[in-house]
């Protein structure tokens, strides 16, 4: 059920009372149901059943896990999981605020930066305000876009794969302008320059989704959360499940005015975070060094496999994350299959890029199998 608060903002944005049901029910369901193509694409990465030594490289997931200090703090507060213990999400609250020099109240904890990805989206986009997004780019944001009626508008990359942002900023009235940096699928960066041109021209009353899920594992980080102490409308998403490895333990958050972040409120079916993901994210934050450390083992496998791309004359887009796109030069959705074959599972396709796969940065043994098994497929 909505609040009457929802209804109300609801109402106010011109989306019908019709529309009511399916928003709630989407909210119930969060981002698995599959609404439209885009989201049964995105569940081209789930495998529920990999066979014994399978190399799961396919879904952007970090393989060092959770490090040694997190590991730890679930495993002592595990015992208590029959208590709430709200103290653990204030404190990560608390850690994360003092990080960013932000005020508490700039920062919502979520289960992970997939809910209000979602909540930003139904909230501040309609039938007369647009998704404005990369292409290709992470497709989520065009699901909430089809549940409230709002237009989605796909803008192509640069020549140097970063956002377009004058040309994202060119969409007249424009509700939400999403860029992830780096992007996904690709892994390249926009320059912070540009972000700030497009917080500075974009039009009046939009908001800027910016995910910076992958920032840490970028050798150039350049964060924006100064631009939320300036107060501006943007909307920052983080998460614990890249450079910290917790995909499965479910920690995020939001970064953005405290006015930004209740608007998103009522489109939230947050509960309870899960105390296991508060005390392993709170205890990741405190790891000196730990960022990079990881920013280093991730970016010379990646390097390495370059390396490797390049010698067998593969086109590969130049990412600074832990995925990347190679141009096989036949369509995507032959090479999974025989990747997977050959016991090796990529990424999904994008069909603007109809022949691009993405591919996760693994282990180096990892690597090394997707390595033999991807000449083998594309005989190089």
């Amino acid at each position: 059920m909505l609040t009457p608060f929802a209804e109300r903002d609801l109402l106010e944005r011109g989306i019908s009372r019709r529309s009511f049901g399916k928003i709630a029910s989407f909210l119930a369901a969060g981002s698995s149901l599959p609404f439209n193509n885009e989201m049964a694409m995105a569940q081209a990465s789930k495998v529920d059943a990999p066979p014994p030594g399978a190399v799961m490289i396919n879904a952007n997931e970090n393989p060092l896990g959770p490090c040694r200090e997190a590991l730890e703090a679930l495993r002592s507060i595990a015992a208590q999981g029959g208590r709430y213990l709200y103290g653990e999400t204030d404190k990560l609250q608390r850690l994360l605020a003092d990080g960013e020099g932000l005020k508490t109240d700039h920062v919502r904890i979520y289960p992970g930066s997939s809910a209000p990805l979602h909540q930003t989206v139904l909230a501040f986009c309609s039938p007369s305000k647009p998704l404005v997004m990369a292409d290709p780019g992470y497709e989520a944001g065009g699901t909430a876009a089809e549940v409230v009626g709002a237009k989605v508008f796909r803008i192509p990359l640069t020549k140097t794969y970063a956002h377009d942002v004058k040309a994202m900023a060119a969409v007249p009235n424009s509700g939400v302008i999403y860029i992830t940096n780096p992007n996904n699928p690709t892994g390249t960066a926009t320059p912070k320059i540009d972000i700030e041109w497009l917080v500075a021209n974009k039009p009046p009353g939009s908001i800027l989704m910016l995910d910076e899920a992958y920032m840490h594992i970028s050798p150039n980080p350049q964060f924006n959360s100064a631009l939320v102490a300036a107060g501006k409308d943007i909307v920052i998403l983080r998460t614990f499940s890249k450079v910290y490895g917790m995909a499965g333990l479910r920690a995020g958050a939001v970064l953005a005015r405290p006015d930004l972040i209740e608007k998103l409120d009522r489109f939230s079916n947050n509960g309870m975070m899960p105390i296991t993901g508060m005390a392993a994210a709170s205890a990741s934050l405190q790891v000196k060094g730990l960022v990079e450390e990881r920013r280093k083992i991730i970016g010379d496998i990646r390097e390495d496999v370059f390396a490797w791309l390049r010698k067998k004359n593969l086109k590969f887009v130049p990412s600074v994350t832990n995925c990347f796109m190679v141009d096989t030069g036949r369509p995507t959705k032959d090479v999974i299959a025989a990747m997977q074959k050959e016991n090796v599972y990529i990424g999904r396709p994008w069909p603007v890029w109809p022949t691009h796969v993405r591919v996760t940065v693994g282990t180096r043994e990892e690597m090394e199998k997707f390595k033999a098994a991807f000449g083998k497929v594309l005989s190089v």
